[in-house]
């Protein structure tokens, strides 16, 4: 795994494309997004070779558990647009977004640690032009993480960790 202590939760090969970034592609961005999913129920997704969809990571609710499904040198099929895919990492997080119930401060806490080491082992700077929600990316048709994520306490969480490091 890229990030310590994340559980290893493979993806299928269908539903990522292998690189070698960031050589092969600058990574620039972090998606933020919401499975409307259980954790289980979208590690099943990410494995099942015909949804042609996966994240690098994912973070469940309860406790903050991350699991990592596609390495961060390879391209998951995450935002919906080639152009962010091929310079973002993708985080989805467990939960539906017209419940603020799934946004928990653990889930909230690791995600932020989470973000802050992505941001760190790439350069990318903490702020929102380059810590995006899944409904920002153009073209998007997705309304993830939504209404009820609370951007400034989670970029103030992701400021806070990047000061620990």
């Amino acid at each position: 795994v890229d990030h310590p202590g994340a559980q290893w939760l493979p993806a299928d090969p269908a539903n990522y494309r292998t690189a070698r970034r960031p050589r092969s592609h600058p990574i620039d961005y972090v998606v933020v997004h919401v499975t409307q999913e259980h954790f289980d129920d979208a590690v099943a997704v990410f494995q099942n070779p015909g949804r042609r969809t996966s994240a690098h990571y994912l973070v469940r609710s309860a406790d903050g558990h991350i699991g990592q499904c596609v390495r961060e040198k390879d391209i998951a099929w995450h935002a919906g647009d080639p152009g962010y895919d091929d310079h973002s990492i993708g985080i989805t997080h467990e939960g539906w977004v017209n419940s603020t119930a799934w946004f928990t401060e653990e889930m909230y806490a690791s995600s932020a640690a989470l973000t802050a080491a992505v941001c760190a082992r790439h350069a990318i700077p903490l702020d929102r032009t380059h810590i995006l929600g899944h409904h920002e990316v153009s073209s998007a048709t997705h309304t993830d993480p939504g209404a009820n994520w609370d951007w400034d306490h989670y970029l103030e969480l992701v400021r806070m960790a990047r000061t620990k490091r």
